[in-house]
């Protein structure tokens, strides 16, 4: 079997999800990991790759299919993104809704320079979600679209917290207000705020000597994280922390209310949910069916860069095309 060679950017929680999605695909292998620290200093479960410095991805330009860009949307993904496209058929999970255009018409100009293809903002949102939405609107044209994350860890959001002076440790779970849901679901077409829709719990273990009052007052007034959310603060000690707030889980709905007919109107739903135990794990899943699309897409001369909305799905299966008509259609 002819295998697709992939390369890690940044070893994280998704490059090691990453690392461990590849030994679940047989048609995949890793040949390296990339990363701006000392290479000798990091260690990878994978015996068979190599840990090499950003400062040299150049030199494997022959022997890697496809590099998955496991570094921060904030900071990051905008210069990684742009410099790999220059040299590498690329996948990331851009995630900065808001700034997708403007990066996708980035890669896109080092991607069709080099030949490559470079698929970005892949995960589950934006990613699959985007893909719900996008469909759930053709399909339903005279309705409205609703997106419920959580129950779940947000990283951005926890790292909002640890950045309050007198934080030790701290982790924020976004919550559905089920209530919203249920009015979402019996196709009332409400109009709601983010607030209506989400309650932000947060559990912090505290600095010895920190004031408690202090540091909640700030966590629930934090302007665009917190101020404009029921939000609750748990104080704990570290060993509940430890115990019980070191897993990642996450998932989502969304969710397309519509009516159809005309003189006689029918409610139409569409739902698709998300239950995940691991966040990374699975957004590296994810990312790694979309480097195959992106392998494929290039053999057969593509170049530019791609959202989910131009990868078609057949592309994503280790199966053939005929095969997935046969089982699967």
């Amino acid at each position: 079997m002819e295998k697709i060679r992939i390369g890690i950017v940044g070893y994280g929680n998704i490059g090691k999800g990453l690392e461990t999605a590849i030994q679940n695909n047989p048609d995949m292998e890793l040949v390296a990991v990339f990363t701006r620290r000392d290479p000798s200093t990091l260690k990878i479960k994978d015996k068979k790759a190599k840990v090499v410095h950003f400062c040299d991805a150049e030199k494997y330009k022959e022997t890697i299919d496809v590099m998955v860009l496991c570094t921060g949307s904030a900071k990051d993904l905008p210069v990684h993104g742009v410099e790999f496209a220059k040299m590498f058929n690329t996948v990331d999970s851009f995630d900065t809704h808001a700034k997708i255009p403007e990066y996708l018409k980035n890669v896109n100009e080092s991607a069709l320079s080099s030949g490559k293809v470079s698929i970005v903002s892949i995960g589950w949102d934006p990613g699959l979600f985007s893909m719900i939405r996008m469909i759930s609107n053709a399909v339903l044209p005279n309705g409205k679209d609703y997106t419920f994350w959580g129950k779940g860890v947000s990283q951005g959001h926890s790292d909002a917290i640890r950045r309050v002076e007198g934080v030790k440790k701290g982790i924020q779970y976004t919550i559905p207000i089920e209530s919203a849901v249920e009015r979402v679901r019996k196709g009332e077409n409400p109009d709601l705020t983010a607030g209506e829709k989400h309650i932000r719990e947060c559990f912090v273990v505290c600095h010895e000597g920190a004031d408690k009052n202090k540091i909640e007052a700030e966590i629930k007034n934090m302007p665009d994280y917190f101020a404009d959310y029921q939000t609750k603060v748990h104080f704990i000690d570290e060993e509940e922390f430890e115990k019980n707030h070191t897993k990642m889980p996450h998932g989502g709905l969304v969710i397309r209310s519509g009516v159809t007919g005309e003189e006689i109107l029918h409610n139409q739903t569409i739902e698709f949910s998300l239950k995940l135990e691991s966040n990374p794990e699975f957004t590296s899943s994810v990312l790694l069916a979309y480097a195959r699309a992106a392998y494929r897409m290039n053999k057969e001369g593509m170049k530019g860069a791609k959202t989910i909305f131009d990868v078609p799905i057949f592309y994503l299966s280790p199966k053939s095309r005929d095969e997935l008509i046969k089982e699967l259609l």
